[in-house]
């Protein structure tokens, strides 16, 4: 029986989309594209065995394993997960937050509590929430959208530099989490896979075409503001915000 995958279908994750096309493991896999938010149900649902899913669901699976070096993640700047606004943070009353995200809402939160020390009202959105980012009300983006923004914010909060001011720390968006235990086999094919991918960026570049992001640009993206290494800071700062996480 096929392991099922369920993949991040954004831009940053294309490095390891083209590592699973170049090697054996797609023959053992199901692998279903999805966005964060949706990584995030079908693992935590048991509808996939595996994702690449956002950090701040990890406390709601009955058991989990993460089974891979490789991460979504940022040393500072990520240049793709913004609170946008058209006034400062002190005057900002409401917060739409992005229904594709489950790590970068969470992770707003903490920074108005902990950094910015503001208290809006936090809103959940729907398709097209960024068009009503106006006035007091700010919004949260994510993922490819924040290449094609409606329009020119005056302020824009990169929230992994946020975080990294809040606690000196790179900030991991998302990792490769089981939610069973797999076979030691797959796994250490897996995480060549991954390999692979990720010191191929610029292979792994064709698979964004069409997507209204200029080559040059997104391998710059990838390059310089997608840290793909679960090292020992990264998990601390897993562990950290997941803190942060259980007090708000």
């Amino acid at each position: 029986m096929k392991i099922k995958v369920s993949l991040v279908s954004y831009l940053n994750a294309i490095p390891f989309l083209y590592g699973i096309k170049n090697s054996k493991i797609q023959e053992e896999i199901e692998l279903h594209l999805d966005i964060p938010s949706d990584c995030a149900k079908k693992l935590i649902y048991n509808e996939v065995d595996l994702g690449l899913v956002p950090v701040a669901i990890i406390p709601q699976l009955k058991e989990h394993y993460i089974i891979s070096d490789y991460c979504i993640g940022a040393q500072g700047k990520v240049n793709s997960v913004l609170l946008v606004s058209d006034v400062p943070l002190n005057e900002i009353k409401e917060v739409l937050l992005d229904y594709q995200s489950k790590t970068s809402v969470n992770l707003v939160k903490v920074l108005a509590k902990n950094l910015w020390k503001i208290n809006p009202i936090w809103k959940d959105s729907k398709e097209g929430f960024e068009n009503n980012i106006e006035g007091n009300v700010a919004g949260v983006i994510i993922g490819d959208r924040t290449f094609h923004l409606p329009k020119k914010f005056k302020y824009q909060y990169d929230l992994a530099e946020e975080w990294q001011k809040l606690t000196g720390l790179p900030f991991t968006f998302a990792c490769w989490v089981a939610n069973k235990k797999l076979p030691a086999e797959f796994v250490y094919e897996l995480n060549k896979t991954f390999q692979k991918g990720v010191s191929n960026k610029e292979d792994s570049i064709s698979l964004g075409e069409g997507r209204g992001v200029e080559s040059e640009s997104l391998l710059n993206y990838l390059n310089n503001d997608i840290d793909y290494i679960l090292d020992e800071t990264k998990i601390k700062s897993i562990d950290l915000f997941l803190k942060y996480l259980a007090k708000i």
